[in-house]
């Protein structure tokens, strides 16, 4: 099976403050233990790696945040897969570069 690129975003719902930091560090700490390359941005966490694995990953984090006390999670994933060549996040990165002459 080849890599895919995923980004995830895991917003809990309702909570007592606006700070989110502590639920994405939860989320972060969870993602580290699975078998997945990740990229935090301040937006989200793109993953890279097998879809198996992804998916059990984003099924893992999405409990973080009730974990933690809140009551209602939203969890948003956008998956890119490609089977004609291996796609990875520097690559992908790579190639806007260099059509910028970058």
């Amino acid at each position: 099976m080849s890599k895919v690129i995923a980004e995830l975003v895991v917003v809990p719902l309702g909570t007592a403050t606006p700070s989110l930091s502590s639920y994405v560090a939860g989320v972060e700490k969870v993602l580290a233990t699975f078998h997945l390359k990740t990229m935090l941005t301040p937006m989200g966490t793109v993953l890279e790696g097998e879809l198996d694995e992804v998916l059990r990953a984003v099924r893992a984090v999405h409990e973080v945040p009730f974990q933690a006390g809140a009551l209602r999670v939203s969890t948003t994933v956008k998956i890119d897969e490609r089977r004609d060549k291996e796609l990875s996040m520097e690559g992908k990165v790579q190639a806007v570069r260099e059509k910028l002459g970058q």
